[in-house]
């Protein structure tokens, strides 16, 4: 039986189709719960379509695929609610004008109200305030970012922070919600050699704790789990497939 905790995550030739042609296909893949699940390709080759479907806020075209024991397309919302996104821009981006305070007690505020059974809602304040407390101190402490390090400690502006940094809390609000898939886009973006091993460590890290990563990048590290994606054709190429956008998908265990 599967993990209560992380999630199985399986596709079995799964596709998307949009108005301007084809964005993937093909992708079969199985990964077991607390897995840590490199989605390595070029910018542009459907990276993060893919983890945007097996997380349950994209609809696919062709194929199925399953996350936690919940068949997709068709349980999307059922998925939603155990899959929490890290970073991707335009969907789960953090907002530069705030603190990190405010970020991490907004989250926190969110799950408490949405997020928990009645009777959570019906105890006490103070009671509740220190739960809200304890799952942000835990969140940090799983994402590895110590708020006394930061130029204002809690106050720091999510603009003033460093790229790693930022990755650091966007992976702490993610957190906060204990999901059993943990997505994050662009995992590699703008780092240097060292802070991309910073990164991944701390992926690896949620992963080992129990939690499936998605993680889409550049060029993934050795032994993660690999679905690979292809750029799309040029325009002016003579293939079949010109204009459509292709994902050549497959898994491994490390790296050739």
């Amino acid at each position: 039986m599967e993990s209560p905790h992380g999630a199985a995550v399986s596709a079995e030739d799964l596709g998307l189709e949009g108005p301007r042609g084809r964005v993937f296909r093909n992708v079969t893949f199985s990964a077991e719960p607390g897995s840590l699940v490199a989605v390595e390709g070029p910018s542009g080759s459907g990276r993060t379509c893919l983890l945007l479907a097996l997380t349950g806020r994209m609809r696919t075209t062709e194929g199925h695929a399953e996350t936690g024991g919940l068949r997709l397309p068709g349980q999307a919302a059922a998925v939603r609610r155990i899959a929490a996104l890290g970073p991707v821009p335009a969907v789960s981006e953090l907002d530069p004008a705030f603190t990190v305070a405010e970020h991490l007690n907004e989250r926190a505020q969110l799950q408490g109200r949405y997020g928990a059974s009645l009777r959570t809602l019906l105890r006490p304040r103070a009671e509740r305030r220190a739960a809200s407390a304890a799952r942000i101190d835990e969140a940090l402490d799983a994402a590895g970012l110590d708020l006394a390090t930061l130029p204002k400690s809690e106050r720091t502006s999510v603009r003033d922070l460093e790229r790693l940094e930022a990755l650091r809390l966007s992976v702490a609000l993610a957190l906060i919600g204990k999901p059993r898939l943990l997505a994050v886009d662009d995992a590699d973006l703008k780092l240097s050699d060292a802070e991309r091993a910073l990164a991944w460590a701390l992926l690896r890290s949620v992963a080992d704790a129990g939690t499936t990563v998605l993680a889409v990048c550049s060029e993934a590290p050795e032994n993660t789990h690999v679905v690979r994606t292809a750029p799309a054709p040029s325009p002016d190429t003579t293939s079949p497939t010109t204009d459509e956008e292709t994902v050549d998908a497959h898994p491994e265990t490390g790296r050739a």
